[in-house]
């Protein structure tokens, strides 16, 4: 598979000037179309890497603190388009677990983020009254 793209992208130039050359043909915009790439403005300004993880926005309510793992066992609502709700474990940064908002039974939210080693969760704050999670 590897070698028919490379070879697909060292002939493209190639049939990209003989599309060119029949007038009123528009398998050459076709082809242009199909090897363009779009840059978001993020990407061309360098300050968006491929590997940064997507971050998802999490209400829940914290069953446990396990600072030993540096952990918080979260009852979550569903997020969308990522996973069902459910209870997990969702590793925090010390930071965290000094605030007082890792505190069993508050409700939270922040943000979820899948990283190399585990599920992370990010800026962590207690949920106002109004958006309690009713899980």
């Amino acid at each position: 598979m590897k070698i028919t793209v490379r070879i697909f992208l060292l002939i493209a130039p190639f049939l990209l000037v003989q599309t060119q050359a029949h007038e009123g043909c528009t398998c050459g915009a076709k082809l242009v179309a199909a090897t363009t790439k779009t840059v978001t403005s993020a990407q061309a300004a360098g300050t968006e890497t491929k590997d940064a993880p997507k971050r998802h926005p999490l209400r829940g309510v914290i069953v446990n603190v396990l600072p030993e793992q540096s952990a918080l066992l979260v009852k979550h609502e569903e997020i969308p388009g990522v996973m069902k709700a459910m209870t997990m474990l969702l590793k925090v940064n010390a930071d965290t677990l000094k605030s007082p908002a890792a505190t069993k039974g508050t409700a939270i939210t922040g943000f979820l983020l899948r990283k190399t080693d585990g599920w992370w969760l990010e800026d962590v704050r207690r949920a106002d009254s109004a958006d309690n999670p009713k899980l």
